[in-house]
């Protein structure tokens, strides 16, 4: 008996080459035809008349053409359009071949994305790490031209009778640097949800950097990022998402609380294979759905807050940003304009 676990070498499948049948059932329908055509001229040419044979094998010229076009032209035709016939047959089994042979690499990639075997390179950690580089280059810069500014103040104030303080502000206690800091505008909130699009972005890492002093908001950056993080690791990039984008209107229903089908249109999101591998790791992975629904919740608060006071204009240029598309993506999957 035959050893059941012994290797057997693995099927080419559909990525085998096809091999052509030699005589098909075309073949076979053009050579009867022939065959009755054939048979059919012989016999009118045996039973024709004496009188009319004498007649007709007056002229040695036109009885070779005659025959000629009478025997072999519809011959000829019949196996033009078989070759035609076989021609598209082939035609048809190769895009056969071709769109299955499509769907069975989506489906190995999505399989092996769901098992964790794709290790996409996560270029939104990327991002983030040449933030924070720029940012320290930033601060450090920062730091010193303050320590001269301090400096030459101290010499100043060295130089000069110190003045008379009469009345001191006092501050409530507890009150830190981030509640003094005054609010982002809604064009700098825009620019800081949509991060910085390259290292020599100044714009819009002075945006983030404001915008993660502004308690508000650093909560809706900061959870933006675990998940377009968690989201890179599938390959998932907001940039390749091309999603379909809803009128102002309908954003202003959501910041109103307004949920389900009638705000159906901010899934604008249609890529399947985005969607697919997104929702198996809801399914599966549990911090990455932790992050999903904080990251929801966020950007809810967030955005009801921005609609009270945005045009239109300025909403269709949040839609537009990472984080949005992040947010048509999740929420889809996550069933929120279901």
């Amino acid at each position: 008996m035959a050893d059941q676990n012994e290797t057997r070498p693995t099927p080419l499948g559909i990525y085998d080459r096809a091999v052509a049948d030699k005589i098909t059932a075309i073949e076979i329908i053009a050579l009867s035809l022939s065959a009755v055509w054939l048979l059919g001229a012989a016999v009118f040419f045996l039973t024709l008349p004496t009188e009319a044979s004498a007649e007709y094998t007056t002229n040695t010229s036109l009885r070779f053409m005659m025959t000629m076009l009478a025997v072999f032209m519809p011959v000829g035709m019949i196996w033009v359009a078989a070759t035609a016939a076989r021609s598209s047959k082939i035609m048809r089994e190769e895009s056969q071949r071709l769109q299955s042979a499509i769907d069975a690499i989506r489906h190995a990639y999505i399989v092996q994305s769901q098992s964790g075997r794709i290790t996409a390179e996560p270029s939104v950690a990327r991002k983030l790490e040449e933030i924070a580089a720029a940012q320290r280059k930033t601060e450090t810069a920062l730091a010193t031209f303050t320590s001269s500014r301090e400096a030459q103040s101290a010499r100043a104030a060295a130089t000069e009778p110190a003045p008379q303080v009469d009345e001191q502000t006092t501050l409530p206690l507890g009150t830190t640097a981030e509640d003094m800091a005054p609010s982002i505008s809604r064009e700098e909130f825009i620019r800081a949800i949509n991060f910085p699009e390259t290292a020599e972005d100044t714009v819009g890492f002075n945006a983030l950097r404001r915008a993660l002093k502004d308690r508000a908001v650093a909560g809706l950056v900061q959870a933006a990022q675990d998940v377009l993080t968690l989201l890179s690791q599938d390959g998932i990039y907001m940039d390749d998402l091309r999603p379909d984008m809803a009128r102002p209107e309908v954003w202003r229903q959501f910041a109103q609380g307004t949920r389900g089908r009638q705000i159906a249109a901010l899934g604008g999101v249609r890529d399947r294979s985005s969607l697919a591998l997104a929702s198996g790791r809801m399914r599966e992975d549990p911090i990455f759905r932790d992050a999903v629904h904080h990251f929801l919740r966020r950007f809810d608060k967030s955005f009801t807050q921005f609609e009270s006071e945005a045009s239109d204009t300025e909403i269709s240029e949040l839609a537009n940003t990472r984080t949005a598309r992040a947010f048509m993506l999740l929420g889809r999957i996550a069933g929120v304009f279901d």
